[in-house]
């Protein structure tokens, strides 16, 4: 049985436009000089924490008291996130299909009213923020923890993604992934679209 485990952030989630929105603030709170395009390349290469502690190191700062003041800031800003493209299409296809549904994100449980807001929550077997405590991207244990719990086949359950750092935590998982990133690894088979997850990769389940 093919299971589906899907990252949020500019997966499912069109919220990079907030998520910069949430760092802005946050730079100016600090007194910090912001570079927007570089800024959404870091963190698209690498994550949101990543550049925090940079920040951080560089400016004698605390990384989880700029944290918590970014995701203050980012909850007023739940009317600016919305679905990306196909995403509601092929959540309803893998209902239909049979495919069982999780969300690993790094987001906090904020993100369960956000899905509730946007209409998908019902889509999903189980919902795994940062608020449950495990280690993060690209460490496996979360992923591991829904294997574990749900009896899932390794061979056919996939971590979507959008990022680098998504591929990796599926590698360190031992399942499959499916990324917006062309990323050389036989475990990984890159889309241009959700859409292509049902009309090229899955079309003839």
């Amino acid at each position: 049985m093919i299971s589906f485990i899907w990252d949020l952030d500019g997966t499912l989630l069109d919220s990079y436009d907030a998520i910069l929105a949430g760092i802005e603030e946050t730079y100016a709170y600090y007194d910090l000089e912001f570079n927007r395009e570089a800024i959404r390349r870091f963190i698209l290469q690498h994550s949101v924490w990543e550049l925090l502690e940079k920040v951080a190191a560089e400016n004698d700062l605390d990384a989880h008291e700029l944290n918590i003041y970014r995701g203050s800031s980012l909850q007023e800003k739940n009317a600016q996130i919305h679905l990306m493209a196909g995403a509601k299409e092929v959540l309803a296809w893998a209902k239909e299909k049979g495919i069982e549904n999780f969300v690993y994100t790094h987001k906090g449980a904020n993100a369960h009213q956000i899905l509730v807001d946007l209409g998908i929550a019902q889509y999903f077997t189980e919902i795994v923020t940062s608020a449950d405590g495990f280690a993060r991207k690209p460490h496996p244990a979360a992923i591991n923890y829904l294997v574990e719990k749900y009896d899932l086949d390794k061979a056919s359950t996939y971590y979507i993604g959008d990022r680098q750092l998504d591929v990796e935590v599926a590698i360190y998982a031992g399942i499959q992934s499916i990324n917006f990133q062309a990323y050389p690894s036989p475990v990984n088979q890159e889309i241009q679209k959700l859409l292509d997850i049902r009309e090229k990769i899955f079309y003839n389940l």
